[in-house]
C-alpha cells in the first residue's frame, strides 16, 4: 500500500492543498493519504484554533484521513509514528527551498520520501533523486493570499472548496479587517 503524509496548519485549507493531494495521488500512485493538521506549527503563527482548522481540513479532504499532528517538527512526528516509515511526505517546491533548515533533514529523508509539488513550468532540482520525486500542480495557491482575500471581503469561491467556504461563512471565521483609510 502506497501512503503519503500531507502536513500543514491548514489556516484555511484551500483548493491548492486539495490540488496537491489530488496530483500526488495520480503521480505517485497513492492508495492512502493522511492529512496532518499541525496543533502548533513550529514555523508559523496561527490564530485559528486547532479544532476549527481540523474541522475545515476534514471538509476539504472528505476522502482522506485527517488527524492532529501534536509535534511541531516533521522529524518528531515521524519518530512518533515509525509505522509511516517509507511513506511519501508531500511538500510544495517553496518548502523544498528551506528543507535544509528543517530540524534534522537527513533523518526526515531517511524515514520518508519527499513528494514535491511544483508550479506549472517550474521544475526543481532534486538533491536526492532516490528519495525525492516532483509532480506538477495545475494551479498553486497560498494560504496567506486566501486569508487576505477573506479578510478583505473578496469572493473566494474560486480558491476554497464549497464545504469549507460554507463553514467559514456559517461560523464567521476569518472576519474582515477594519479599514483604516479615511475618506477626504
Amino acid at each position: 500500500m502506497s501512503l503519503a503524509l500531507f502536513g500543514g496548519a491548514f489556516d484555511p485549507p484551500h483548493n491548492g492543498h486539495v490540488a496537491v493531494v489530488r496530483a500526488a495521488k495520480k503521480a505517485l500512485g497513492l492508495d492512502r493519504v493522511i492529512v496532518l493538521v499541525s496543533a502548533d506549527p513550529g514555523h508559523k503563527r496561527v490564530d485559528t484554533p486547532l479544532e476549527t482548522r481540523l474541522a475545515l481540513a476534514r471538509l476539504a479532504f472528505p476522502d482522506d484521513e485527517v488527524v492532529v499532528d501534536d509535534q511541531a517538527r516533521t522529524v518528531d512526528t515521524l519518530r512518533a509514528h515509525p509505522e509511516w516509515e517509507g511513506a511519501w511526505f508531500l511538500i510544495g517546491a517553496d518548502e523544498l527551498e528551506s528543507f535544509a533548515s528543517w530540524k534534522e533533514p537527513d533523518e526526515v529523508l531517511r524515514r520518508v520520501r519527499l513528494g514535491i509539488a511544483t508550479r506549472p513550468g517550474h521544475g526543481v532540482v532534486l538533491a536526492n533523486p532516490e528519495r525525492m520525486r516532483s509532480f506538477e500542480l495545475e494551479e498553486p495557491i497560498a494560504s496567506r493570499d486566501v486569508r487576505e482575500r477573506l479578510e478583505a471581503g473578496e469572493d473566494v469561491r474560486d480558491v476554497i472548496p464549497p464545504a469549507v467556504l460554507g463553514k467559514i461563512e456559517r461560523d464567521g471565521l476569518y472576519p474582515r479587517r477594519p479599514s483604516y483609510t479615511q475618506s477626504a
